[in-house]
């Protein structure tokens, strides 16, 4: 698709961006009660936050997620890697496949997080990690904002992988992301309501953001 094709696509995706968030919103209010679970949350956040603005940034284990998730988006469209590099001052992968999917997957793929739920899944498996399901939550929190604050930072410099796209075109594919990765999270994190309602959701929002902009013409 040629950029132009991407920020035309982008605005047609904007009335999908506010129906999205509107549903977030709906069910961070629905899933409000989960007290425990937001508690711990909210303080692994709170805890990383405190770090990111006290201590040094710790841009190479940023970095190393940050390709880790080009490859692993890589992997999942069935291409490959031929070369890996992460430092503190940046990194690349080179690689056979390549969309738009995979170029900005790390701008709203939490990878640190998805790597925390993929080994506490596999502990409480095996050894039933029940008891610790609140070192879950509280690590989950910490991830995430950690995924949030060095991605906004890394933002603020010219980045190739939203130059390619169109600065609008990313923008919305990162958002969108961003907000479905949370519309799944939060209700399987909560058990208050299930994705499948959250997308429902999503879908009523959206279109009576389409139906009002139609009864302007």
């Amino acid at each position: 698709m040629s950029k132009s094709f991407k920020f035309f696509f982008a605005i047609l995706l904007l009335p999908l961006c506010v129906g999205t968030t509107k549903s977030l919103l709906r069910v961070i209010q629905t899933t409000g009660s989960a007290d425990t679970i937001w508690v711990a949350f909210l303080s692994g956040a709170t805890c990383w936050l405190v770090i990111y603005l006290l201590l040094p940034k710790p841009m190479l284990i940023y970095v190393f997620g940050h390709e880790l998730t080009h490859v692993l988006w890589t992997w999942i469209f069935g291409g490959q890697v031929k070369r890996f590099k992460a430092t503190s001052k940046g990194g690349h992968v080179i690689v056979t496949k390549d969309n738009f999917l995979i170029s900005l997957a790390p701008y709203f793929f939490p990878i640190y997080t998805a790597m925390i739920v993929a080994a506490f899944a596999l502990g409480h498996f095996i050894w039933g990690w029940a008891r610790f399901v609140v070192f879950f939550h509280l690590l989950i929190g910490a991830a995430y904002a950690f995924h949030i604050t060095l991605t906004w930072n890394i933002l603020k410099t010219r980045q190739s992988d939203i130059t390619q796209h169109g600065y609008l075109f990313s923008a919305v594919v990162i958002w969108l992301g961003n907000i479905s990765v949370l519309l799944v999270g939060i209700p399987t994190l909560t058990s208050r309501c299930d994705a499948r309602t959250a997308l429902v959701w999503c879908w009523i929002e959206t279109c009576k953001i389409f139906v009002r902009i139609g009864n302007t013409f």
